[in-house]
């Protein structure tokens, strides 16, 4: 990194007085094996190792790199381990405040240092995705003659939000949330250690647990927690952060709700039934409860799935797509913002007209199969694209629907032993009612209309 004179007297601040920097900075890893997590990305070989080893690749060089994860993953951390471990000049951007002109002073830099003192430039640019498309252009050729050695970190899918060029430049490293045990032992190990809060306090289990609901897989969300809730437990004179001082802290109470045991399985349930029962408000209470307990926004927004076609199906059929619309986003952006996006399909569910016809129709069918309903295919309906399928009377006798007047060709297409059966008995909720008119059309024309046809019981 090449500071300036303010941050280089900023730094040696930090060195003389480290309570001046924030617990999260101070608690940075200095080497690839403090790092939290990302095992995947830190085996032997790997890009990272080998940018930090700094070792000669011969004709092999170190990659350029994006990393994508969600916030607090170690991004930034991962950069400030090779700007720390590397003989290598690193410089720092952040696409927030640098442009066009701001890169290309870094690549000319980075030209002179190679030729002139043979030092090869490590570029670690933050937010590229805040980038345009001009600015993101302007690192190409940096890039793709290894002028700089490109680490760039993003939170957004970088398909969406880096140009094609680049990301052909570039190995593309996704860092994966942080897990309990992961935050659990950061948290530990922030409290004990000398960078951190040297044992001024301890951290009883009930307290960590609940900041690691906060912490939601954020690293840096766990620290800054833990910092300000050891901050009022020594102002109180106090030996521990309790729960209630982290509470106060933190302005968040800590919810009954245990991620493997029955609340969780509890609170998903009352969500379904009351998006199933319409009450939208007990709805947005669960929700409230499963997303301020850290719950997977993933397991939710799957719960919302299969609501839209257990409890409401045909008779919205915008439900569907709502819930997979919303299960895409929450993928793409992850807590805090996903919240909102389960909002809008909770509501949109919960008030949607109800119908739960499509879960008994294929419960019926199911039954049907099982119990040996099945028979062979009727022959005018078997695949007659192959040599001798004539000879056997397969495709014989198959109607074009197209062909016929209305599209609904009257023959057969059950097995014989399901012949006569209905399954599907649509509501007049909703757009469903539109459905119920078609069905008892098309059973009219196809000879199914008389009596005799047999529901399943």
């Amino acid at each position: 990194m090449e500071p300036d004179l303010f941050t280089a007297a900023a730094e040696d601040r930090q060195e003389k007085d480290p309570s001046s920097s924030p617990l999260a900075v101070r608690m940075r890893p200095r080497t690839l094996d403090e790092v939290v997590g990302q095992r995947h990305l830190l085996k032997p070989g790997s890009p990272l190792r080998r940018l930090v080893g700094g070792g000669d690749g011969g004709p092999a060089g170190a990659s350029s790199v994006l990393l994508w994860g969600p916030p607090g993953t170690g991004k930034t951390t991962l950069a400030y381990v090779v700007s720390k471990a590397t003989d290598k000049r690193f410089v720092e951007l952040s696409a927030i405040t640098a442009g066009v002109k701001e890169v290309r002073a870094v690549i000319d830099g980075a030209r002179r240092a190679t030729g002139g003192f043979g030092k090869e430039t490590v570029l670690f640019l933050d937010e590229i995705h805040r980038f345009s498309k001009a600015q993101q252009d302007s690192l190409l050729p940096a890039v793709e003659n290894r002028w700089v050695t490109l680490i760039a970190a993003t939170t957004e899918n970088p398909y969406h939000s880096i140009i094609s060029p680049l990301l052909s430049r570039s190995l593309l490293l996704t860092l994966e949330p942080l897990t309990d045990e992961d935050l659990r032992g950061l948290l530990r190990r922030a409290v004990a250690d000398e960078r951190g809060l040297t044992g001024a306090v301890t951290l009883p289990e009930d307290a960590e647990a609940h900041l690691l609901r906060i912490a939601g897989g954020d690293a840096r969300r766990a620290l800054t927690a833990l910092e300000a809730a050891a901050g009022a437990a020594l102002a109180k004179r106090e030996p521990e952060v309790t729960l209630e001082t982290l509470e106060e802290t933190v302005d968040r109470a800590a919810v009954k709700y245990d991620r493997d045991g029955d609340q969780h399985y509890d609170v998903a349930s009352a969500l379904i039934k009351s998006i199933r029962g319409s009450d939208v408000d007990a709805a947005l209470h669960y929700l409230a409860r499963m997303i301020e307990a850290g719950e997977d926004p993933r397991f939710i927004a799957r719960r919302l799935m299969i609501s839209a076609s257990e409890d409401i199906g045909l008779a919205d059929p915008a439900a569907l797509p709502t819930a997979v619309a919303a299960a895409q986003a929450v993928a793409l952006i992850g807590f805090p913002e996903a919240a909102l996006t389960l909002s809008h399909a909770t509501i949109a569910l919960a008030l949607a007209p109800k119908s739960n016809a499509a879960t008994l129709a294929i419960s019926a069918a199911r039954e049907d199969v099982r119990r040996g309903l099945a028979g062979p295919v009727p022959a005018h309906l078997r695949d007659g694209h192959y040599q001798g399928a004539a000879k056997l009377g397969h495709a014989q006798g198959y109607i074009y629907p197209h062909d016929v007047p209305g599209g609904i060709a009257a023959q057969e297409y059950a097995p014989e032993a399901v012949r006569g059966r209905t399954y599907y008995e649509p509501t007049r909720y909703g757009a469903e009612a539109r459905y119920a008119d078609v069905v008892e059309r098309v059973r009219e024309r196809l000879g199914r209309g008389e009596p005799g046809g047999t529901t399943p019981s």
